[in-house]
């Protein structure tokens, strides 16, 4: 195996007293593919930050290849200090980088250059951000949730971008598409420590539940035997206290090995339901919608019935929101009807968190003063209801503004979910949510008896959930696609809208020719090579299939690796190529088969 560009080893830091890393490792050798996943406040950040250099461990190793170049994306970029977005992304360059790359990632993503840093939106600064770390071409990148604030589009570029680069990758996000497309190999950061596992992401979720349930096994015999041994240490020690002295030693060590291990915490979500709403909820004609010269709903019709779900997607500012807020009745459209069925009651997740007072204490703004929560006509005492959200009792006095985003993201899904509704409308629900939390929102969207509006830009999450998606099309047009996000691709035959490429200043390039121009604006067609290739690629993909459920069958014996630890880091390394091979055939498949359509 080839040596690491970046090493940690045993790394252990401790906040406030309570140890938050305890025995934490991370390798990173070129090329990787590695994404580290754990829940919110588990430490992923702040091992990046150990990683990135930024932070110095209380004891433990880092070790960075000299001459390697290392850069991290933080989750909130700090831009200030720059007269504008190209000054920030050059000032990532070397001598010997290329800076015009800069201009060009930043065109790429939608962006001039010449923005003010003071004055962008949140996904305006990742996207510089973004092109801050990926200009210099790295050797290793560090993302720290890269898709935050990123719209559909933009998640979709940085994919790709992050598919053809070299840079080996660490990961930490909490979506589990861009996960799954990226990652070759997963860290999973639990209670302090870290475990590797030689897959993808898509591979970990039933790889961490196997373990979880081990752990468990091993507790509750654990358990057992702590019983045994204090049943003898109550009725036998007394005459044979020195002899068995080493005994009382092993009880204790057992004891602490229990109280490491603790007690996964589950979190427990279930929506305050109100009476139930008329057949018909919301019912739109012809509704449009202006502002200025800009059209966000042009002649827009739809019926959302009761028990609908919902999903509405597009780039940044093309009128999500608006929308949401014309259906619910909160925005008056211009011209147009829209109707509500009788008996509706709303509640609202709203993705700026507006709606906390950051002065406010978390138990106040859960209850509003009161000591009790009322849910489905059940009194719950507030602490309790905060545990249900993962809050320990010690935090409900706790000021809002020093919650972690993770923590408001609960915070304003446990308001949300105490609201009697029956219409229950979640703008970018997903935002600082870990991912065993998001399993349990969606577990809990699954059982809810009302209507769904959901804005998001997380492709799983509404591949789980939505039974219908509301894309825009551009021009204020607005249409529906049965099913949820990849079933929406699969009617629609295209991605959801572009990053919008700005026209870079003349020094950058060329202008191009009237034929270049014809080119582009031609049907396009597939070439005699490329429909070989397409020919091909079916065999070839049932090939891949093949070698990988092979693969995956040695990879699962647990013996494997104590037997023989080369042979199965050696089959690991071919497993992991050929998941990559079939990821990218079943990608150049598709292309080249919507290509084919498009060219009929």
């Amino acid at each position: 195996m080839q040596p690491p560009l970046l090493l940690l080893q045993d790394i252990a830091l401790t906040f406030g007293g309570e140890p938050l890393l305890e025995a934490a490792s991370l390798s990173v050798p070129a090329g990787e593919r590695l994404c580290l996943v754990g829940r919110n406040g588990s430490g992923k950040s702040t091992l990046l930050k150990i990683a990135a250099g930024l932070i110095e461990p209380d004891s433990g190793m880092r070790f960075l290849q000299p001459g390697v170049n290392l850069r991290y994306l933080a989750q909130e970029p700090d831009l200030s200090g720059y007269g504008d977005a190209r000054a920030y992304v050059e000032a990532g360059l070397g001598p010997t980088h290329d800076r015009h790359r800069a201009t060009t990632l930043l065109n790429e993503l939608g962006l001039s250059g010449e923005e003010d840093p003071a004055r962008l939106s949140g996904g305006e600064a990742k996207r510089v951000a973004l092109a801050h770390v990926l200009a210099p071409k790295p050797d290793i990148l560090l993302l720290d949730e890269p898709t935050n604030h990123l719209d559909l589009p933009a998640i979709e570029w940085l994919e790709a971008e992050l598919e053809g680069a070299r840079s080996a990758l660490v990961i930490v996000s909490h979506d589990r598409r861009f996960l799954q497309n990226l990652s070759r190999n997963t860290v999973w950061l639990d209670r302090g420590r870290t475990r590797f596992l030689a897959r993808g992401f898509s591979q970990f979720e039933a790889w961490r539940d196997s373990a979880l349930v081990d752990e468990e096994r091993a507790v509750h015999k654990l358990d057992r035997k702590i019983a045994a041994e204090e049943h003898w240490l109550r009725y036998g020690v007394t005459a044979r206290r020195k002899r068995n002295q080493k005994r009382l030693e092993g009880l204790a060590a057992m004891r602490t090995a229990r109280r490491q291990r603790g007690a996964f915490t589950e979190l427990r979500l279930e929506a305050s339901d109100a009476d139930i709403s008329g057949e018909l909820v919301i019912e739109a004609k012809e509704v449009a919608k202006t502002f200025g010269e800009r059209v966000i709903v042009k002649n827009f019709s739809t019926r959302i019935l009761r028990g609908d779900r919902l999903g509405l997607v597009g780039a940044n500012g093309a009128g999500k929101t608006t929308l949401v807020n014309l259906l619910t009745g909160t925005l008056a459209p211009d011209r147009g009807s829209i109707r509500h069925g009788a008996n509706l009651v709303l509640a609202t997740l709203d993705q700026g968190r507006a709606s906390l007072d950051a002065a406010a204490i978390l138990r106040d703004a859960l209850t509003g003063g009161s000591d009790f929560v009322e849910i489905n006509g059940e009194r719950k005492h507030v602490i309790g209801y905060m545990k249900d959200f993962l809050f320990g009792s010690e935090q409900a006095r706790t000021p809002i503004e020093r919650l972690s985003g993770g923590e408001r993201g609960r915070l304003m899904l446990a308001r949300a979910l105490a609201r009697p509704s029956n219409l229950l409308v979640l703008d970018e629900p997903t935002n600082d949510l870990d991912l065993e939390t998001l399993d349990l929102l969606q577990e809990m969207l699954a059982n809810y008896k009302g209507t769904l509006l959901i804005v998001s830009h997380d492709r799983d999450f509404l591949d789980r959930v939505t039974t219908s998606v509301l894309a825009a099309e551009g021009g204020g047009r607005w249409i529906e696609y049965a099913g949820g996000y990849s079933d929406m691709l699969a009617q629609r035959g295209a991605r959801v809208g572009v990053v919008p490429v700005l026209a870079a200043p003349a020094a950058y390039k060329d202008k191009p020719t009237t034929a270049a121009v014809q080119a582009h604006r031609a049907k396009p067609r597939l070439s005699s090579r490329e429909r070989k290739v397409l020919d091909n690629l079916p065999v070839r993909i049932e090939e891949l299939r093949v070698l990988k459920a092979r693969l995956q069958s040695l990879l699962d014996d647990t013996g494997f690796y104590a037997r023989d630890p080369a042979k199965f880091a050696e089959v690991s390394a071919v497993f992991a190529k050929a998941e990559a091979a079939l990821d990218q055939a079943e990608g150049e498949w598709l292309r080249l088969a919507i290509l084919r359509e498009e060219s009929a």
